[in-house]
C-alpha cells in the first residue's frame, strides 16, 4: 500500500462511491458537509480546511494504484500535534486490514515526515468498528463530547483519541 496526495479528477469518484449512504456520510462528516456528498460540497470542505489547518488530503493505493481509503491530515506546530479526519476506506475493503494498513502509513507520515510528536482523531460513539482499529493501532481516549451530534433520533458521542509517536514506535517493536 502507497498513501499520496489526493487528485480531485481521478479521487473524488472513489470517496464518493465509498460514501454511499446517509449513516455512513454522517459517521464520516459529522454534518460538516452536506448529504449527499456532491464534488462541488467536498472539495469547497477540502479547500476550507486547506486555507483554515493546512490540511493536505490523500489516497492510500493498492500497489496496482487502485484507491482504497482517503483521510485528510494537518499539523498544528504550536502544538506540535497531527490531527487525521475524513477517514474512509473502500466498503469492499474493510475488516481486511486495509485501514489499519493506511493509518500506519499516515502515522508514519506525521512522526517522521511532519515531525508531530502525536496525532489526535474524533469518531463517533456508533463507529464502533472504526474505534476498535484506531485503539488497536495505539489510539487511547483522551476526551468526549457528550451529545456531540444527532442523527435521526439516535444522539452520538464523540470521542477524541490520541496516539503518541513513543506508542505507535512500541507497536512496531
Amino acid at each position: 500500500m502507497r498513501i499520496r496526495p489526493y487528485v480531485e479528477e481521478k479521487d473524488f469518484e472513489y470517496v464518493a462511491k465509498w460514501i454511499n449512504d446517509e449513516k455512513i456520510h454522517a459517521l464520516w462528516c459529522g454534518g460538516l458537509i452536506p448529504y449527499p456528498l456532491t464534488c462541488r460540497s467536498f472539495h469547497d470542505i477540502l479547500k476550507r480546511n486547506t486555507a483554515e489547518w493546512g490540511d493536505g488530503a490523500y489516497v492510500a493505493t493498492e500497489a496496482d494504484g487502485t484507491a482504497v481509503g482517503f483521510f485528510c491530515y494537518s499539523i498544528h506546530t504550536e502544538n506540535n500535534e497531527g490531527f487525521l479526519k475524513l477517514i474512509v476506506v473502500d466498503p469492499e475493503k474493510r475488516g481486511t486490514g486495509c485501514g489499519r494498513q493506511m493509518l500506519e502509513l499516515a502515522l508514519k507520515f506525521a512522526f517522521q515526515i511532519t515531525g508531530a510528536e502525536q496525532v489526535q482523531l474524533n469518531v463517533y460513539s456508533e463507529n464502533h468498528a472504526a474505534r476498535r482499529c484506531y485503539e488497536r493501532i495505539g489510539f487511547v481516549q483522551r476526551a468526549v463530547t457528550e451529545q456531540a451530534l444527532s442523527y435521526k433520533g439516535e444522539v452520538w458521542n464523540r470521542y477524541n483519541l490520541v496516539i503518541s509517536k513513543a506508542c505507535l514506535e512500541s507497536n512496531f517493536v
